[in-house]
């Protein structure tokens, strides 16, 4: 064999290892660089906590409550009954601030009316008490019950310190929570659809 035919297989074997090694060292780098990258991205968790919550409401049934989190806060969807909207205007007269015109947590505007809703059977609000950050009980049975009055006729009651709220989050009187639950910003996409975190101006 001669000289250059020993060369040329150093070479051509040379070759192939560098070709190999390469290719290997690029698959190497995509593995690395692919998880690196997506750390940019911020996490399910992160979306959740300050982006907007799209949320189908369909199945909900009358008088049945859901609980999502926005923002790191539970939000409550309800579907009110016909009985349970009524009872929104028999308790007026009890509540510290029934037209939500305190500005602790405003109100919006198209929530700013007895049901506090955009359409009256849904309510949407952050089941957060105004007082100390507890979160209200549902109480949606009428009636006498042990921490509320004789004539109940539905709502939340802050386990912490005894505040009640009607079934449109709004604070009865002379108790410690300073304003009504918060509405959060929210409206529908579609009939069945609410997006919690925007509303229709932003």
């Amino acid at each position: 064999m001669s000289e250059a035919t020993v060369d040329a297989t150093v070479d051509s074997s040379r070759r192939t290892w560098l070709i190999t090694s390469c290719a290997m060292g690029g698959v190497g780098a995509a593995a690395v660089a692919v998880p690196f990258v997506s750390t940019f991205q911020p996490s399910e968790r992160a979306k959740a906590a300050g982006a907007a919550v799209e949320v189908d409401i369909s199945a909900v049934q009358p008088g049945e409550k859901i609980v999502v989190e926005w923002r790191g806060k539970p939000v409550w969807i309800m579907k009110r009954t016909a009985e349970q909207l009524k009872s929104l205007e028999e308790d007026e007269a009890q509540l510290a601030d029934p037209n939500s015109d305190r500005k602790a947590y405003p109100t919006p505007e198209y929530a700013k009316n007895r049901h506090r809703s955009i359409k009256p059977e849904v309510f949407v609000g952050v089941g957060i008490c105004s007082h100390l950050g507890c979160s209200p009980i549902d109480k949606f049975a009428v009636g006498t019950q042990p921490s509320l009055p004789e004539d109940w006729k539905g709502g939340f009651l802050c386990p912490c310190h005894g505040s009640t709220f009607d079934l449109a989050g709004r604070v009865f009187k002379n108790k410690p929570a300073p304003d009504n639950l918060e509405v959060p910003p929210h409206y529908y996409v579609s009939d069945t659809v609410l997006l919690i975190g925007e509303d229709k101006k932003a």
